[in-house]
């Protein structure tokens, strides 16, 4: 805004207008908590990668590189977030209260978990072991937390102030519900950092508490995302990507049990450590097989979206973390059952993930150097189809 603008309005009307002292923050006001899920990608190209079966020379360096490009974004973004809260105040607070843009703030919960845990699988590396444990006790304390309270404070929001109809389910509404298992699986890298006894236990439990906690709330949500796609026919293009979400309980899940079973030999009494290793394999096999189940689903509706015209979106984002965790569950699953067709599926879902990632990057980057990714939602068209409902926050920009 001109100062001459400025001067011209009265006190009343000036208050209502952003600062004129800080015009170049305009760009943050589109900034939504959507975009943790580059962070989010992005680390779990690297901790997956780590996880991987195979010893492949220089692939632990261009982990721990990508990893410290993780960090790099979740700083920046963390930067950029606390300015959008101070000086858009009102547009953050019509986040909270726009039902397909609060599920998001999981993806705050995630991005803190996901790089902690690549400090510690790959980020020592680079900085210690000591420092690596400092930082993933920082954040996964605060993503714990974070995680926790969006798990309640979301669903609560979504059924007292939002107002919500059945055809608006979409897998988005998972990622709430997803962030305590994120911390259920990665929690146990820090337990053999812990003193023995009674802190090392009371931290896997709590762990298999997180994971009980999602698990079952993702039971609850899911089917209502299931019913509207069977009843709804397929979801909006820029939507359809948001699918593979879905992969992101399923994958985390199996990681868990297999962390679990990593760890509980000598934390917990040997009957229950003997059976984390139980739960590893029939907990693991047949979710694993139900995710890839949903992984022909979700990509059938993609190639579909794409010969209708889906072009890229910040959702193209749910091709990379959920894909990673499936990428941790198979590794899972290879350490505990010794099979080898779970080496391979590792492999292969890391191949995916790497080039989903290339894809969602490059496209991100070109959106932030032409502006195009942080601009305001477009003018809602004349005559919307019913099923292409656009929210005013440009969440799926």
């Amino acid at each position: 805004m001109r100062q001459s603008e400025h001067h011209s309005h009265s006190e009343p009307a000036r208050l209502t207008r952003p600062p004129r002292t800080l015009p170049h923050l305009a760009s943050l006001r589109h900034l939504g908590p959507n975009w943790y899920a580059a962070v989010m990608g992005t680390a779990a190209v690297a901790t997956a990668g780590a996880a991987l079966p195979l010893h492949v020379p220089g692939l632990r360096t261009a982990c721990a590189s990508v990893w410290a490009l993780s960090l790099a974004l979740l700083l920046t973004l963390l930067a950029a977030r606390a300015l959008h809260w101070t000086h858009h105040r009102d547009q953050a607070r019509a986040h909270l209260l726009d039902p397909a843009v609060v599920p998001f703030y999981g993806c705050l919960s995630m991005a803190l978990l996901a790089v902690g845990g690549g400090a510690m699988t790959v980020g020592r590396d680079w900085i210690g072991t000591g420092a690596a444990v400092a930082l993933d006790a920082v954040l996964f304390g605060a993503g714990t937390a974070v995680g926790l309270a969006a798990a309640v404070a979301v669903p609560y929001l979504m059924a007292v102030r939002h107002r919500i109809e059945p055809s608006q389910a979409t897998p988005i509404w998972l990622l709430p519900l997803v962030a305590p298992m994120v911390s259920a699986a990665l929690g146990p890298l820090l337990v053999p950092h812990l003193p023995p006894g009674q802190a090392r236990e009371t931290l896997l439990l709590a762990c298999l508490a997180m994971f009980g906690l999602s698990l079952l709330a993702t039971l609850l949500m899911l089917p209502l995302v299931f019913a509207r796609l069977i009843t709804g026919g397929p979801l909006p293009l820029l939507l359809t990507p948001s699918l593979f979400l879905v992969l992101g309980p399923l994958g985390q899940s199996t990681t868990a049990v297999g962390m679990f079973a990593d760890v509980a030999p000598g934390v917990v009494p040997a009957p229950y450590s003997g059976g984390f290793g139980v739960l590893a394999v029939l907990y693991g096999v047949p979710v694993m097989g139900f995710a890839l189940l949903w992984f022909g689903l979700a990509t059938a509706h993609v190639l579909r979206a794409r010969r209708h015209g889906m072009g890229f979106a910040m959702t193209w984002w749910a091709f990379t973390f959920p894909v990673g965790t499936c990428v941790t569950g198979a590794a899972a699953l290879a350490r505990h059952t010794g099979l080898v067709v779970y080496e391979w599926l590792a492999v292969g879902l890391y191949a995916v993930l790497v080039v989903a990632w290339a894809a969602a990057a490059v496209h991100t980057a070109r959106g932030l150097v032409s502006g195009e990714l942080l601009a305001g939602p477009a003018p809602a068209p004349a005559a919307p189809r019913p099923v292409t409902g656009r929210t005013t926050s440009g969440a799926v920009r």
